[in-house]
């Protein structure tokens, strides 16, 4: 009994600190009673998802929500097409609980397609890009896809796809309005607010299929403030700002992001494709103070140079936020060293979303780490027996907190051990309960009886003036059982040989740990987050 009301004493003082925060960020602030009455109908109508883009025109009507190829557009305008879209959906047969997938880059129509299927109360399914069609098509047919929404440039690989209520275009190459497009239902439907569904939208992001297909991460609207508090109890966004949203909507990140920028009334600037260029232009023009992007992203910002850089005033940037994959000691410093102590890197995954997040203090006392745990979320390291182990010992990473998946859609789920759930990763805590990432825990190999993880070695490479990148993988080895194969990209003009490169390594880590086979590459396969694919790697072995 006594341990029931203290679990419930905690769960209410952590939602009162994240009000707390909410309110300091601006996120909520002191509105008039006849904007309140609006805001809690809007909510109750809608949902949260919905209910966001409804009180967010109420709030901040007339500012810029998005900026795009297309130019701007207002939260009022924001919500009204909004509006129009689940009109004309709701008119073509579109009925609560159904599937609307969305195929759609970085733009308007992305986040109208969002907005409209949550006020339609339907399931929103966030495709990825850079699938192959054969790929598209099975995830289409296994997450119940009732309608799509898809930009002009899929057209050809989501040939078969015809779901009961439509096919629609979010993006037209050649501009206009024609038929089957977004543009077309908006201008010909009402935008006053749709009727009420009854039911709440779900959302299912899709994993990043790196080691096979796949598969779909629904949740249910939060129920807790844990997810925006957590957040901003590490990072300080605020209010009416700018952000640079470089990360792709359909993935978690860039997803969780835009929400948060919906919230808090920012003016969210997004481009289809990713230019390190345009993006530096970007935030000195439009005086973002946050950028959110995935390690690979900021990789090739960092790669045009400081001299580059400098040449653009991005003194207005507060926040670098970082997640996806791994981003490595040697980004972190060189990010560090050109736009300064703004660094937040956040360690999560679709499945347990967050875990911790390093802030600017926490790298700077250790570029690896990963950062401290997030209020509201509870990280375990967990030993082969399931017994949490001591700070400095390395074991399975396990993560409980009130955001996390409710089970694959094709059945299955992650591990889990007394309420959390494994990450995949291997890590240890330090004696500052800093997090640290050892590697994977599928991809650890056995080595002469040693436990070696590609990702030590891989972070090692990365520190080589020569090496822009690396990745490892486990081979078979006749005397040591198992060894490592690395897979090195060079910067431009430089050449090693690898008995230079396994010479580096001997020299800085134990002999097991050296590869045994160097392959030069020209470029590492990627996802469109970042995730280095490494089934392919293996394919080339």
């Amino acid at each position: 009994m006594f341990g029931r009301a203290g679990k419930f004493a905690d769960r209410f003082g952590d939602e009162a600190y994240f009000a707390v925060l909410c309110i300091r960020s601006g996120m909520v602030g002191l509105d008039p009673p006849h904007r309140v009455a609006q805001l809690v109908r809007g909510f109750e109508r809608f949902g949260l998802l919905g209910g966001a883009i409804t009180a967010a025109a109420l709030r901040h009507g007339d500012r810029n929500a998005v900026i795009d190829e297309r130019g701007e557009l207002t939260y009022k305008q924001l919500d009204e097409r909004s509006n129009a879209l689940a009109n004309a959906w709701r008119h073509r047969g579109l009925e609560p609980g159904e599937g609307v997938a969305i195929l759609a880059r970085n733009h308007r129509g992305f986040l109208e397609s969002v907005f409209a299927a949550a006020k339609c109360g339907a399931r929103v399914i966030l495709m990825n890009t850079s699938f192959a069609g054969p790929q598209l098509r099975e995830v289409a047919t296994r997450e119940g896809t009732d309608l799509l929404v898809y930009d002009d440039e899929y057209a050809e690989i989501l040939e078969g796809v015809e779901p009961p209520r439509g096919r629609w275009r979010a993006w037209i190459d050649d501009g206009g309005a024609p038929l089957g497009s977004l543009d077309a239902l908006i201008a010909g439907a009402s935008r006053a607010a749709p009727p009420k569904p009854g039911v709440g939208p779900r959302v299912t992001i899709l994993t990043s299929g790196t080691t096979g297909t796949p598969k779909g991460a629904p949740r249910g609207e939060p129920r807790s403030l844990a997810l925006l508090g957590g957040l901003l109890s590490k990072v300080p966004f605020r209010a009416r700002e700018t952000t640079e949203l470089c990360a792709p909507m359909f993935h978690a990140l860039g997803f969780a992001q835009a929400l948060v920028g919906i919230g808090l009334g920012s003016t969210l600037v997004v481009r289809r494709r990713f230019s390190p260029e345009a993006t530096v232009d970007s935030v000195a023009r439009h005086r973002a103070s946050a950028m959110v992007v995935v390690p690979v992203m900021l990789r090739r910002i960092v790669d045009l140079g400081e001299a580059a850089i400098a040449g653009h005033d991005t003194s207005s940037l507060r926040i670098i936020f970082v997640s996806g994959s791994a981003l490595g000691a040697d980004l972190a410093a060189q990010a560090t060293r050109i736009f300064g102590p703004v660094i937040y890197n956040l360690y999560g995954s679709t499945e347990v979303a967050y875990a911790t997040i390093a802030t600017p203090e926490d790298l700077a006392a250790d570029l690896r780490t990963v950062g401290k745990v997030v209020r509201g979320s509870v990280v375990k390291i967990l030993g082969e027996d399931g017994a949490e182990l001591p700070r400095g010992q390395s074991g399975r990473i396990f993560v409980g907190n009130l955001s996390q998946f409710e089970g694959y859609t094709g059945g299955g789920g992650k591990e889990a051990v007394r309420g959390l759930m494994s990450s995949g990763d291997v890590g240890h805590f330090d004696v500052h309960d800093r997090l640290f990432i050892d590697g994977r825990d599928d991809e650890m190999i056995v080595s002469g009886g040693e436990n070696v993880f590609p990702a030590e070695v891989e972070d090692l490479l990365a520190r080589h003036q020569a090496i822009q990148e690396a990745a490892a993988i486990g081979v078979d080895d006749e005397q040591f059982g198992q060894r490592l194969k690395a897979f090195v990209v060079l910067r431009a003009g430089e050449n090693l040989s690898p008995d230079d490169v396994k010479r580096y390594v001997k020299e800085n880590l134990a002999s097991y740990k050296v590869p045994r086979e160097v392959l030069f590459v020209d470029e590492l396969p990627r996802n469109s987050t970042g995730k280095i694919l490494k089934r392919e790697l293996v394919q080339q072995h």
